[in-house]
């Protein structure tokens, strides 16, 4: 399973350079990864294997995967179907735009390994995890057609209804698993307590995550929407593969929640309500696709009530539908594409006498419509037929629920029959032009052999099906077999004459009536279901006036304002708490040396000196001192490794304040200097206050003993490094640490984003790139772009220090990073160092000794960095071990000696990379941007003639 999910992976990447130079064939081989995955699903069917791998235990986050009989036949639909899409993929698509059409592939594939993954988990945070990552690729495949209006407007809706109904099943989820101390559906699903009020709230919220992704009324309006995707993605997506997650997970949760009250009035009442008006839709929309779209949505409702009945027999009917469904619908829209491909149009009046010039393509549709229909000797007349017996006999409901499920079932599978034969004759048959109706299309662009093949291998699937009911029986019976009840009856072609039998050909027969009045169920013959879709709009429109209203009112553009508010809220709720609070004694010693408190002292008076002083710099030197302050106190504690870090961020950030200061006046002017005020005085100590008071109760609330006395043996144990601290960021908290340098990574970005508007990446031009530069090979400077800085500018003192300081800060910055397991420094600690070496080359020589000094982009840096620590992560995991945990390698080198290294090493490699980056980014973003900006567009050097 773990094999599977790591090709389709790999697939993914490999997708973009294989169609960029092989075209669209490339998706032959891509194909192959869910090919070999259907072909593993096929062979150890419904085997019970798991896979449990222990990652956070102690926050339930465990990779647990397991194959049983519904992620069997779930797997080889999205495996199997995916296969086939791909194989489409190759002649429905043109080699126009190799770039863009690779991109889709990745997306196409990791879609399948993400759907793969999501079937298998029984981790339900595992499951939200795929279930999101299915959101997303939604979003990007759905929106392929970017610079198209419908197609953005249809991701963006798709992406924000089904990742709001993600949202509102993760609550769900959290509400459950800690409710029931376990977030395994294996061990959530036999304790679920029926008649428990906080299980039906945690279901309702699950369900809503389930409707909305399988589209059910009222949330289906994103689906119909979703048809200005690709053909392919309609075919996948929303017929076999994203749609049915939802009618997955409520087939998985029927077990455990079909007793629980809110099920059966969400499930069955608007799955039924779904089949209806869906079907209605259908019969009267003139786009193929959005025929099918609807039809979809109604075909989903009948699967949701299905699997909600909650017996054996109607989950096994569930599960034959679930693989009709698939198989049907999924060669229609194939079917619906190639029709678009040669036509030009999927408008079904201006389609005519296509079935005489395209009878194989005619018959593919015939047979898939058949199925749809439920028709016999098709796959869909057997679940069908096991679809009204099992609502005929469910005795899960009362007898008025059940003749309200049966006429539901009824109702809609004669809209179904009818929208099914208006597919045929639009398709196929041969109109007439009436009044009013526009000109069929004379054009037509035969379909070569193999672009028929896959939706002909889902046609003649779904004939040889219905009479080897008998053979899928054995293959979706285990799942029936997991709800309580008596065995259902087997699948069959022929049960013999019975009521299933007379209502199948009352269906059939009114059915046939719908299409021949199909002229007089127009557009306002009854209410549009499209008008969810002006819901929606109004929704969002209302959503932005409230955003709008509350940002009016909290964000009026006044800084101490806005400052006001994060600062009084973090004076409140701290304080509530104590108040409401049980501890009322609090031990305090006020320091441990009375040098504490000499440096105490000496950082109020600076901070007291901020709050007057009028000078810029001056003001920011004066809050440095507070900050290196604080790292004295850090070594009076004997804590070396948070006060080197304190004084290199210290310093860091005063160079980073000179870089923006240097561009304000250096005097805050009499008139915008605040005069002093009570209140702001009343906040600041306030603040002030309630941050030491916070700090005393916390440490106060320790009742056992401090962690700490058995941190530096267990670092020593399991991390093989005696720096503790350093220990504790690269393997005990490295997911922690792992959060924190991708954010670092983000605010990298977003500072040079903001600056360079036009262009983000890039390096900085080198000296040899300066305009008007000529050498002068008669003339030596301490540093190469020292000639490039203006005469007045030009410190030969700053170059001959750095020209010696360089070299030596880049080595204690390396001494830094492979000396921080056992003593002070690591990746973070090294890499500042080695920014502060960076922020020196550029303070000396300008932007172009920046360059000289690393001429790497900062992009890339932040890029292996953050690549680095995570694959050290996922390199663990693939090893069977948790993630970021430390192997140990000891070597005997003939000059080194002995030499022990531990796999973190890597990890704080990438936290060296991405300190390094995030400085070289600022300096680019601060520095050499605002240099050039300074410049008026000119250029900020000058040739080497004019600077002498």
């Amino acid at each position: 399973m773990l094999a599977i999910l790591l090709a389709h992976a790999v697939t993914a990447l490999l997708a973009p350079p294989c169609v960029r130079v092989l075209g669209r064939r490339g998706f032959y081989l891509l194909a192959l990864a869910p090919l070999a995955g259907f072909g593993w699903v096929l062979a150890h069917w419904n085997s019970g294997q798991r896979i449990d791998i222990r990652w956070a235990p102690s926050i339930h986050l465990d990779l647990a995967l397991r194959f049983d009989g519904l992620a069997s036949i779930m797997s080889a639909l999205v495996l199997g179907i995916g296969a086939l899409i791909l194989a489409y993929c190759a002649h429905y698509f043109d080699d126009d735009d190799r770039q863009r059409l690779g991109i889709f592939a990745g997306y196409l594939v990791a879609f399948a390994g993400t759907m793969f993954g999501l079937v298998l988990s029984d981790n339900m945070l595992l499951l939200f995890t795929f279930w999101e990552a299915t959101t997303v690729l939604s979003f990007l495949l759905v929106g392929h057609h970017a610079d198209q209006l419908p197609g953005r407007r249809a991701a963006l809706q798709a992406l924000l209804v089904t990742g709001a109904g993600g949202l509102a099943m993760l609550v769900g989820i959290i509400m459950v698993g800690q409710h029931y101390r376990t977030y395994l559906l294996s061990e959530l699903l036999p304790r679920i307590d029926p008649h428990d009020w906080w299980t039906g709230v945690a279901l309702v919220l699950l369900l809503i995550g389930a409707l909305s992704k399988s589209a059910i009324v009222p949330l289906h309006f994103w689906l119909p929407g979703a048809m200005a995707a690709p053909t392919p993605v309609s075919a996948y997506l929303h017929a076999a593969a994203m749609v049915k997650a939802g009618v997955y997970l409520v087939a998985r949760l029927a077990p455990g929640f079909a007793a629980v009250a809110p099920w059966h009035p969400m499930v069955l009442g608007l799955g039924v309500l779904s089949m209806v008006l869906a079907g209605l839709r259908s019969l009267q929309v003139y786009d193929l696709k959005l025929v099918l779209a609807f039809g979809t949505v109604s075909q989903l409702g009948f699967l949701m009530v299905l699997v909600g009945i909650g017996t054996p027999d109607a989950a096994l009917a569930g599960a034959t539908m679930i693989v009709a469904h698939a198989l049907f619908k999924a060669c229609l829209f194939m079917v619906v594409g190639i029709i678009d491909h040669g036509a030009g149009t999927r408008d079904l009046r201006r389609l005519s006498g296509l079935g005489r010039r395209e009878p194989v393509l005619c018959a593919i549709a015939i047979l898939a419509a058949l199925s749809m229909a439920g028709i016999p000797p098709m796959l869909g007349f057997v679940g069908k037929e096991s679809a009204l017996t099992a609502a005929l006999g469910a005795d899960t409901l009362s007898p008025s629920g059940r003749i309200a499920v049966t006429v539901g079932i009824v109702v809609g599978s004669m809209l179904t029959v009818g929208y099914s034969a208006r597919f045929l004759w639009g398709a196929f048959g041969t109109k007439s032009v009436a009044v009013g109706a526009p000109e069929p299309r004379r054009r037509w662009h035969p379909p070569g052999a193999a672009f028929l093949v896959p939706p002909a291998v889902l046609a003649a699937a779904s004939l040889a099906a219905g009479p080897g009911a008998a053979w899928l029986d054995r293959r979706v019976r285990p799942y029936a077999q997991t709800l309580p009840g008596a065995e259902p009856p087997h699948l069959a072609l022929w049960h013999g004459f019975g009521t299933p039998l007379t209502l199948t050909m009352a269906v059939i027969a009114c059915g046939l009536v719908l299409f021949e009045i199909r002229d007089r169920i127009g557009e306002s013959a009854s209410p549009r279901l499209g008008n969810a879709d002006r819901v929606y709009d109004a929704t969002l429109r209302a959503m932005d006036q409230l955003s709008l209203r509350m940002t009016g009112a909290t964000q009026r553009g006044s800084l101490p304002l806005n400052q006001a508010l994060i600062l009084i809220t973090l004076i409140a709720l701290p304080t509530v708490m104590l108040v409401l609070g049980g501890r009322t004694r609090v031990p305090l010693r006020l320091w441990d040396s009375p040098l504490q408190l000499v440096i105490g002292a000496i950082m109020a008076t600076m901070a007291l000196g901020a709050t007057v002083m009028r000078n810029r710099l001056a003001v920011v030197l004066l809050v440095g001192v507070t900050g290196y302050g604080c790292g004295v106190i850090y070594a009076l504690h004997g804590a070396p490794d948070l006060a080197l870090t304190q004084f290199l961020v210290e310093t860091l950030t005063l160079v980073i304040f000179v870089l923006v200061l240097r561009k304000f006046p250096a005097e805050i002017t009499p008139e915008r200097t605040a005069a002093f005020k009570v209140r702001r005085a009343l906040l600041a100590i306030g603040v002030g206050a309630a941050v030491a008071v916070l700090g005393a109760f916390a440490v106060a609330a320790r009742s056992t003993e401090p962690i700490w006395h058995r941190i530096p043996q267990a670092a020593y144990q399991f991390g093989g490094g005696k720096n503790a601290v350093n220990v504790l960021l690269v393997d005990v908290r490295a997911w922690d640490t792992l959060g924190e340098i991708s954010v670092l990574v983000v605010a990298a970005t977003g500072v040079a984003s903001l600056m360079f508007r036009s262009r983000r990446f890039g390096t900085l031009p080198r000296v040899a790139d300066a305009p008007g530069y000529v050498p002068d090979p008669d003339r030596a400077y301490w540093l190469p772009a020292a000639g490039l800085v203006a005469k007045r500018d030009r410190s030969m003192v700053l170059a001959m220090t750095t020209r010696l300081l360089f070299p030596t800060i880049m080595v204690l910055s390396a001494y830094f990073f492979f000396s921080g397991h056992n003593a002070p420094g690591g990746g973070f600690a090294g890499g500042l160092t080695a920014g502060l070496a960076l922020v020196l080359r550029y303070l000396a020589g300008g932007r172009y000794e920046l360059a000289e000094a690393l001429p790497v982009d900062a992009g890339h840096l932040l890029g292996a960095g953050l690549t680095l620590a995570a694959g050290t992560a996922t390199g663990s995991l693939l090893l069977g071990a948790p993630p970021l945990s430390s192997a140990i390698v000891e070597l005997t080198l003939p000059v080194f000696g002995h030499v022990k290294l531990v796999t973190a090493m890597l990890f704080d490699l990438g936290v060296y990379l991405i300190v390094v980056g995030l400085v070289l980014d600022v300096l680019r973003s601060l520095g050499a941007r605002l240099d050039t900006e300074t410049a008026g567009g000119a250029t900020v050097s000058r040739t080497t003639q004019e600077t002498r």
